[in-house]
């Protein structure tokens, strides 16, 4: 997986761009180095369909949380069910007491995504949304 990080750092950046651009905050160079400087190819699986890599999502674990990260799919790939179908896989495979994590950039479409799947909001800034998913409401997925 270290040497997709190249495809996943430009993934990256065309699925943050409009949402980073809404808020101001695109940078090409930003967008890319953050990735780099936070890719662990060992907690990162790319999503396939077709035989062809449409996407990524990261698990990084942490003392008290999971947290989904780096969660892309291609554009001509996205309102297809791919990241619905991939969330609830994570989700159905997870153990019941893992409290899991996550941040969207404010007014992002994926937060109804993973509102949808019982994600609530825990804390928001004027850039970042971050939400969280207790044991409790994993036990009720599936």
């Amino acid at each position: 997986m270290a040497e997709d990080a190249y495809w996943i750092m430009e993934l990256r950046a065309v699925v943050l761009r409009p949402d980073l651009e809404r808020l101001g905050r695109f940078d090409p160079i930003r967008v890319r180095q953050r990735f780099l400087d936070a890719f662990i190819p060992a907690q990162t699986r790319a999503i396939v369909v077709g035989g062809d890599d449409v996407g990524v999502v990261t698990l990084r674990s942490e003392k008290d949380a999971v947290w989904l990260e780096h969660f892309y799919i291609d554009p001509s790939h996205q309102g297809k069910g791919i990241g619905n179908g991939v969330l609830s896989q994570i989700l159905s495979s997870r153990s019941t007491d893992v409290h899991l994590r996550l941040n969207v950039l404010r007014g992002s479409a994926a937060r109804r995504l993973y509102e949808r799947h019982g994600f609530v909001l825990d804390h928001e800034d004027s850039i970042d949304v971050y939400l969280e998913l207790p044991p409790r409401e994993i036990a009720m997925q599936g």
